[in-house]
């Protein structure tokens, strides 16, 4: 990547900016429009981007971008509040997470019979996380229940932090199964990766956290660096864990959890860092998946691929979510409504990335296209119907006295993901 290349992404930054507040209420959201303009400046367009999946600044960008996600996502829950409230999201979480992975794990089986059970379980685990940023328009629209809406928003901000050991795990299986005489190794790894990641992003978050409130409360810091050192805490948790053989994803997405809970004071600043910086961030990972990724799924499209896209966006995540939401009293839509908005994002984009750097893994090619391909259905159908659903959903659950009442339920806010 050169001058050239910063330039343009530069412009087309500023060109969407200054028409972003318009196209809010539109059908086009800002992932689409990034994923487009990445895909006519790539080699498959118009040829002005010089980048390729080789180019260390993609794994870079990638790398970070989730860091950042997982950790300010993280730092959003209050445990205590949604334990005590937000009985929906725990829903979700401990009873359609796993139920996704399982449902995905075997239609993945069914349609690549080139797949063994640990590999489809891979490609299940990528594809399950969902990233809020494609429902934007759902998850800040006022009219949408409150509830719904923290339900949609609470599930994907802890989703892709909960799947992320369980991926390791799987692939640390399937590279296991493939080379019977390192069993031991590839599951002590996956067990120091899981065990060693938690550890260090929950003692980085504690320390750091209570050191930067204090700072705050004495005014020894500025409003600019307590976000950059707020944020600087995921990156320290990231490096600390990689240094000693933890996972430093799941490092960053445990400070934080831990931050959010007991420093609680110093999430505004994070909030604010999240809504600007870190979304320029996610906007610059569609940029290139648009300019890198789309032309190999192109590639490789075929009708099994198209068949496991349609239903990881409809069976595999819509089945698991309504048979989480029995017994709570929500409408037929409402389920549906939920059932809908599990978009597939950033979280999703990485996971591939890091199978590809796997070469022990068969089938790895076929993985990295069925999941790759999940995600760019997901951008178009989930951008281009979250506005016009959103606007239909309000429309049907305004509240009376005599319904709804499951959905209108009071409950204390988390801050929303943008």
């Amino acid at each position: 990547m050169d001058v050239t290349d910063v330039s343009i992404i530069a412009l087309g930054i500023i060109v969407f900016g200054l028409v972003s507040a318009r196209l809010r209420q539109s059908l086009i959201t800002a992932p689409m429009a990034f994923v487009v303009f990445g895909f006519a400046i790539g080699a498959d367009g118009w040829g002005l981007l010089d980048i390729d999946l080789d180019t260390r600044v993609i794994h870079v960008l990638a790398e970070v971008t989730l860091v950042v996600v997982l950790f300010t996502d993280a730092a959003r829950i209050d445990l205590n509040l949604l334990r005590r409230e937000h009985n929906l999201p725990v829903r979700l979480l401990a009873i359609g997470l796993p139920l996704s992975i399982a449902v995905g794990t075997l239609t993945a089986w069914l349609l690549f019979p080139q797949l063994r059970g640990w590999q489809a379980a891979v490609l299940a685990a990528i594809i399950v996380p969902t990233d809020a940023a494609l429902a934007h328009a759902v998850v800040t629209n006022r009219l949408v229940p409150v509830r719904i809406r923290q339900a949609i928003s609470v599930e994907s901000g802890l989703n892709d932090g909960l799947c992320l050991p369980v991926f390791l795990m799987f692939l640390c299986c399937a590279r296991a199964a493939e080379h019977p005489e390192t069993t031991a190794y590839w599951l002590r790894f996956g067990a120091m990766q899981i065990i060693l990641g938690p550890l260090v992003g929950i003692a980085v978050g504690l320390v750091g956290g209570k050191l930067i409130q204090r700072a705050a409360n004495r005014q020894w810091i500025s409003h600019s660096f307590l976000e950059l050192a707020s944020l600087a805490l995921a990156l320290l948790a990231f490096g600390a864990a990689e240094l000693i053989g933890g996972n430093g994803f799941i490092a960053a997405f445990c400070a934080g959890l831990t931050v959010g809970n007991v420093s609680r004071a110093i999430c505004d600043a994070i909030y604010e860092f999240a809504d600007a910086e870190g979304q320029l961030l996610t906007l610059l990972v569609f940029l290139v998946f648009g300019a890198v990724f789309a032309p190999l799924v192109f590639d490789g499209l075929n009708l099994y691929v198209i068949g496991f896209s349609i239903l990881s966006l409809t069976v595999v995540r819509m089945l698991p979510v309504a048979v989480s939401l029995i017994g709570t009293r929500l409408r037929r839509d409402t389920r549906l409504f939920v059932g809908w908005f599990g978009p597939r994002g950033v979280a999703s984009i990485v996971f591939a990335m890091v199978l590809l750097d796997e070469i022990e893994v068969p089938g790895r090619q076929e993985i990295f296209v069925a999941a790759m391909a999940t995600v760019m259905l997901s951008v178009f159908c989930h951008g281009l119907s979250a506005y016009p659903a959103a606007k239909w959903y309000a429309r049907r659950t305004q509240p009376t006295p005599e319904k709804l009442v499951a959905e209108h339920q009071p409950l204390t806010e988390m801050p929303f993901h943008h």
